[in-house]
């Protein structure tokens, strides 16, 4: 099962690796769309892994596209978090020390459904959202974009 580890900068035990993840307001901005992970059974925001070769928006979008079907294109940078004192541990073993950029995305096209890793897609309350326990302090990020300044948070 994919888990945190918490300690004193034991990021530095993980491969650095670039991620993403999107924020998906419905037309009033009164709910999110969030996905429930395959591999530990969690809630979080769309996203994924950048893959070499392509931009963190063509990045971005296609994480959404794999996890929910739906066509979205970036809006914004809401923040980039890079917390040296976690490292994400995958089933397989690896360890990753994960910078992650957050985007507010908006809706172009499709239906949410299902894939391979989501076991579940739904919209939230936003607030309710904000709240909860997410994988990856993606409450984080949902505040974060929730607060609409110009600015990406660094955090």
């Amino acid at each position: 099962m994919t888990h945190i580890l918490i300690g004193e900068r034991i990021g530095r035990q993980g491969k650095l690796r670039l991620g993403c993840s999107a924020v998906l307001f419905d037309e009033r901005r009164k709910n999110i769309l969030l996905t429930r992970r395959t591999d530990n059974g969690m809630w979080c925001l769309p996203g994924g892994m950048i893959e070499a070769g392509e931009s963190v928006a063509e990045g971005c979008e296609r994480e959404v596209w794999e996890e929910t079907g739906l066509r979205v294109r970036i809006i914004r940078l809401t923040g980039v978090y890079s917390d040296p004192h976690n490292v994400v541990v995958y089933p397989d073993g690896n360890q990753s020390h994960i910078v992650a950029l957050n985007f507010e995305v908006e809706l172009l096209s499709g239906e949410p459904g299902l894939s391979d890793e989501t076991t579940g897609v739904d919209w939230f309350p936003v607030h309710k959202a904000a709240e909860m326990d997410l994988f990856h302090a993606h409450a984080e990020r949902v505040r974060d974009a929730l607060v609409g300044q110009a600015a990406a948070f660094i955090r």
